[in-house]
């Protein structure tokens, strides 16, 4: 890495590395093997639909090394936006290397801007014991809730 992280909004052209980024990522931290097509569907569904959210792009020398993903969830005790950080990436090679600090600081920056937005969200699995460090060193706390789903099939 000789130059600085360049962070900027993924375009249609980065759908190919989001959808690896994210086939890596769910075989990585919950060993499960995503269907290429459904990831690349889902990829290019929120790149065209920007009311459900925006992926950002880190890059180092013109070469993507992470990217993360924000969607949005409506706070009504606050009368504000939370943006909830998804699909974190960065290659296993860039890891350690301010890669995730530049993205989230640009996101920082981003959400400071906007006047509903209320705050700054993820998950993380909870044996991704150097993710949850990395996110207190940057100020980030751990809350006191636990997440419950019911998962749907999706019908095309």
């Amino acid at each position: 890495m000789n130059n600085p992280v360049n962070i900027r909004r993924a375009e249609k052209a980065d759908a190919e590395i989001l959808v690896n980024f994210n086939l890596a990522m769910a075989l990585e931290t919950e060993n499960k093997i995503l269907r290429r097509d459904e990831a690349w569907s889902g990829v290019l569904n929120l790149l065209q639909t920007p009311q459900n959210g925006f992926y950002l792009v880190a890059e180092n020398d013109w070469e993507i090394t992470g990217a993360l993903l924000i969607t949005f969830e409506w706070s009504d005790w606050r009368n504000g936006m939370f943006w909830w950080l998804q699909s974190v990436y960065v290659k296993p090679e860039y890891r350690q290397k301010g890669i995730f600090k530049s993205l989230y600081t640009h996101v920082k920056k981003l959400a400071g801007e906007q006047k509903d937005v209320c705050g700054l969200r993820l998950y993380v699995h909870a044996n991704n014991i150097s993710a949850q460090q990395t996110y207190r060193k940057l100020g980030m706390q751990k809350t006191a809730y636990s997440i419950f789903e019911t998962e749907f099939e999706i019908r095309n």
